[in-house]
């Protein structure tokens, strides 16, 4: 592999974990750009020489991101659980910070726009979760399940994250101990 599309997915890859940390899909533009540097590699490639990264990595980056997705989004419901709610709240966090999310590309702060609405709606999806409904709670006493629900929801974005970097990580490394850096 030529040291230029190193750097440049190093650069890219870069710009994948600060996608991540605001809440944006960085570690599937990050498997699409190794799926698009494997797919072209018959280019730059040296003779004898087959495969940048193997479609075996490339399989266990995408298993990677749905174990970030599923720990993201199950953080926000071991916080509620934590925090004394019920499966009511859970849903209500999960609902609340997928359309906070979706809502806070309004808010006038750009990209970490997302990222607040996301915390935000947990917050309030689980509030109002727990303070409604056939077994409804004091709002008072919905105040700790949201508050934990919020947590566990960075807890989560934090996880995504270090899987998005030990990603960019093995992304980076096979190709250098396979000695494609050579050409």
């Amino acid at each position: 592999m030529q040291i230029a599309i190193l750097i440049a997915l190093a650069v890219l890859g870069l710009l994948c974990l600060v996608g991540t940390a605001l809440g944006l899909p960085g570690h599937w533009v990050l498997l699409l750009l190794a799926i698009g540097v494997e797919l072209g590699d018959v280019k730059w490639l040296p003779e004898g020489q087959d495969t940048t990264f193997g479609w075996g990595l490339i399989v266990a980056i995408l298993v990677l991101g749905l174990i970030g997705e599923a720990i993201e989004f199950g953080a926000a419901s071991f916080g509620v659980k934590k925090g004394g709610g019920s499966k009511r709240g859970a849903w209500g966090g999960l609902l609340g910070g997928l359309l906070g999310g979706l809502l806070g590309i309004a808010i006038p702060v750009p990209i970490v726009g997302s990222l607040i609405g996301a915390f935000i709606g947990t917050f309030a999806g689980t509030l109002v979760a727990e303070s409604t409904g056939k077994n409804a709670k004091l709002t008072k006493d919905s105040l700790k399940p949201a508050l934990w629900a919020t947590l566990g929801r960075a807890g989560g974005t934090a996880a995504k994250l270090v899987i998005t970097l030990s990603s960019l990580i093995l992304l980076l490394a096979i190709p250098i101990l396979r000695g494609l850096l050579n050409t």
